[in-house]
């Protein structure tokens, strides 16, 4: 599948003109495909809260060099036993949810939206 990117920024870096600091979120799933939709409902609630964000999905394959321009990582629920894993592949140095399942199912963009910044301030 490759690499799914929205982002509400057309600069190149992760720092606004302003200095506010970008929130980076990956989204991780199997393939890359299933998360794109909510990917895009992710978005358009940052757009509604005002919130600087890119926001990504990759299928696993792929997430080894996406994982270090992220600020948060998001496991799909069916890739829950990834968790582990990319705890490791980041030393515990960035965070690493679970989307909760009601979320995904529903594509509730705001719920797991929050959730991933939660993580990060």
């Amino acid at each position: 599948m490759g690499i799914v990117w929205y982002s509400k920024s057309v600069k190149s870096g992760i720092y606004q003109e302003r200095g506010t600091k970008m929130t980076n979120i990956l989204l991780v799933c199997t393939a890359g495909m299933s998360t794109s939709a909510l990917v895009k409902k992710m978005q358009e609630a940052a757009t509604e809260m005002g919130v600087e964000t890119n926001i990504w999905a990759v299928g696993d394959a792929d997430s080894e060099d996406a994982i270090k321009q992220a600020d948060v990582i998001c496991l799909g629920p069916q890739v829950r036993y990834l968790e582990a894993k990319m705890k490791e592949r980041v030393n515990n140095e960035k965070p690493v949810m679970v989307i909760d399942m009601a979320a995904y199912g529903t594509m509730n963009g705001k719920k797991v939206l929050e959730s991933a910044l939660a993580l990060v301030k």
